[in-house]
């Protein structure tokens, strides 16, 4: 129950940090940034929402499913890819240092991982 518990306030509050990110890339970022700089801030935003709502997803999963070591590697993996995708470019979109891009694709990477793991831990739903 503690994994569950924990991806539960994690998912939580990555989604309001999402909420709060969006609101201030739209709000307070609007007009300061070039439009590529804001559309690669709109995308970060855009998945951490997503992923959020994954580590609900997770959370739920893992109090039918409390033994599930792939729920808890899925919902590492899944803050690990919010930090590293979303993170890199907020970080981007707002210093435009580009190398951050390359930092992307391993949160993209580990998003994937998540995502299969989770969907081989709810499997076990059936039995």
């Amino acid at each position: 129950m503690a994994a569950a518990r924990f991806f539960l306030v994690a998912g939580a509050l990555s989604a309001a940090l999402a909420v709060m990110l969006g609101a201030f890339g739209a709000h307070g970022l609007r007009g300061r940034l070039p439009a590529d700089l804001l559309a690669i801030y709109q995308t970060a935003s855009q998945y951490h929402i997503y992923h959020a709502l994954g580590l609900l997803a997770v959370g739920l999963l893992a109090a039918q499913l409390p033994a599930s070591a792939a729920l808890r590697w899925s919902g590492g993996l899944m803050l690990a890819g919010t930090l590293l995708f979303s993170g890199s470019l907020y970080l981007l979109a707002i210093s435009g240092q580009r190398w951050l891009g390359a930092i992307t694709p391993l949160g993209g990477t580990a998003w994937i991982a998540a995502w299969l793991l989770l969907a081989w831990a709810a499997r076990g739903l059936a039995r």
